[in-house]
């Protein structure tokens, strides 16, 4: 049981939004993160620290995987259909989650759902500022992105940069998000294109050689008071476990050497917990088919659990 509260659900209820999506980039098996985690026990981890849980499937009777496509389309990028669609349902099963009162655990599932959590959380409280804890910056656009993989472009669809080259399929984001509402921690291996967009937005963002420079909660502190000063406002936590070094976290999609320690990844989580001030969190990028061995199964899936246990409550002592 956790003594934490939280100022936005102080009932202590949260959904577990299951986002078995792939769509957002070319590697199979990240559908398969959330399977994975809830049965190592995930849902009961959070009940044990005193939530009441349910679990909604918004995409269960969906089948995008047989969409899937390496194809460009005329706008750039891969995919736009099923990404749209999949980002839809997410983005209502978090609003419904906001809505009656429960903090909404999404757990992928690719980053493209990044689209749907943050614009979700920002159309329930404009307020809400969020930390993306991620390698990557993903805020390239359909001009800026080489790859065309929508996993790499979520923060520009909810900021609406370069929004005259936006395939129609996302004209329902609301594009909600604005430069001083969203920091980064942990970045690494970040396209010319978004060096260009952070700086032309002014985005706080810390990588990590920052987090070598001044130590993770010293970080941690800095992004907090860029986007969240009078430590008032929801947070939403959108965390990529490939933020965390890929000795500790290998099956993921996308890895980069030279990332955070384990305990450095669940710093953040247990810090935003402690600020009381948790609105919403996603888990992602969990992708069990790309282990090597069974151990770097269980190592990933068992970093994504503590990182949500972190973030809802687990202290050390």
């Amino acid at each position: 049981m956790s003594d934490i509260q939280y100022k936005f659900h102080p009932n202590k209820k949260a959904t577990i939004i299951t986002a078995p999506f792939s769509g957002g980039q070319p590697k199979g098996g990240v559908e398969l993160g959330p399977e994975y985690i809830l049965k190592a026990g995930f849902e009961k981890q959070l009940e044990h620290l005193g939530w009441q849980t349910e679990v909604a499937n918004p995409l269960e009777k969906t089948n995008y995987e047989a969409q899937k496509s390496n194809d460009k389309d005329s706008f750039g990028v891969k995919n736009t259909k099923i990404v749209s669609e999949c980002c839809q349902k997410i983005h209502e099963a978090v609003r419904s989650a906001l809505s009656s009162d429960r903090l909404p655990v999404t757990i992928g599932g690719d980053h493209s759902i990044g689209t749907a959590t943050v614009s979700a959380a920002l159309e329930h409280n404009p307020d809400a500022c969020v930390l993306w804890i991620d390698a990557h910056a993903d805020i390239n656009t359909p001009k800026t992105t080489e790859s065309g993989n929508l996993h790499g472009c979520p923060i520009s669809f909810v900021m609406g940069i370069d929004s005259d080259s936006y395939p129609p399929e996302f004209a329902w984001v609301p594009q909600n998000l604005k430069a001083n509402r969203i920091a980064y921690i942990g970045l690494r291996d970040v396209d010319d294109g978004e060096k260009a967009i952070l700086k032309k937005y002014n985005i706080p963002a810390f990588s990590m050689y920052h987090v070598d420079k001044y130590g993770i909660g010293k970080v941690v502190e800095m992004a907090l008071d860029a986007v969240n000063p009078e430590r008032k406002n929801p947070i939403h936590l959108s965390y990529d476990v490939d933020a965390i070094d890929p000795s500790f976290v290998p099956a993921t999609g996308t890895r980069v050497e030279g990332g955070l320690s384990l305990r450095e990844g669940l710093f953040i989580a247990e810090e935003i917990a402690h600020t009381g001030l948790l609105g919403s969190i996603d888990i992602v990028e969990t992708n069990p088919l790309l282990a090597e061995t069974e151990e770097h199964i269980l190592d990933t899936v068992s970093a994504a659990c503590a990182i949500g246990r972190c973030a809802l409550g687990q202290t050390l002592l």
